[in-house]
């Protein structure tokens, strides 16, 4: 239980897949200026991360390992992923117009989003089981839902600041990314204590 929950609260907090290991930067950037789209971009990305994540794992394990064909998993991989967002794209669009016509284009491409398919590699580099892959998918995910909503709640107090133009826009958002990022890297010292 212990090992799960750090599993868990390492994805979310110490290595959050944004701001540690800096996956997944376009869907920060572009959906995290209003708090509704960016939540629900995180709660979307989260979803694809969980089914992925053991799809992918128990394609590799228990239909590529035992024919042999390791060698495909990147390719099968990619094409789980590409058939979980859009799964997860027609779930949106029947249950939530509003939420899908709020994500746009970010929605599809989920599919590009690197923090999918580098979960799935890292799970797989890790050799986590089914459970492990997807407490971690979900731990991945809350953290991005979480740095999501965070930024785009300071994107919201940014846009009423009093600004200097030359930082307007863009390059205050990677300005604030980056402190945000800071303050994460501070919890790098409970990743030791945590496992």
């Amino acid at each position: 239980m212990t090992e799960s929950l750090a599993l868990f609260f390492g994805a979310v907090i110490v290595d959050n897949f944004v701001l540690t290991r800096f996956l997944g930067l376009c869907p920060f950037i572009g959906v995290s200026s209003r708090l509704g789209a960016a939540v629900g971009m995180g709660i979307a990305t989260t979803i694809v991360l969980a089914l992925a994540s053991v799809c992918c794992l128990l394609v590799n394990t228990r239909v590529l390992a035992p024919l042999g064909l390791g060698s495909l998993s990147l390719i099968l991989d990619i094409l789980v992923i590409a058939a979980m967002v859009q799964l997860v794209e027609i779930l949106i669009h029947r249950l939530s117009f509003a939420l899908y016509t709020a994500l746009g284009i970010y929605l599809p491409l989920i599919t590009t989003n690197c923090i999918v398919l580098g979960l799935v590699l890292l799970n797989e580099s890790m050799s986590l089981n089914l459970g492990q892959s997807l407490i971690h998918a979900l731990g991945a995910g809350t953290g991005f839902t979480l740095v999501l909503a965070i930024f785009s709640a300071i994107r919201e107090r940014l846009a009423a600041a009093d600004v200097p133009e030359p930082f307007r826009g863009t390059p205050v958002a990677l300005l604030t990314a980056g402190l945000l990022a800071m303050a994460f890297m501070g919890f790098a010292g409970f990743a030791g204590s945590a496992a």
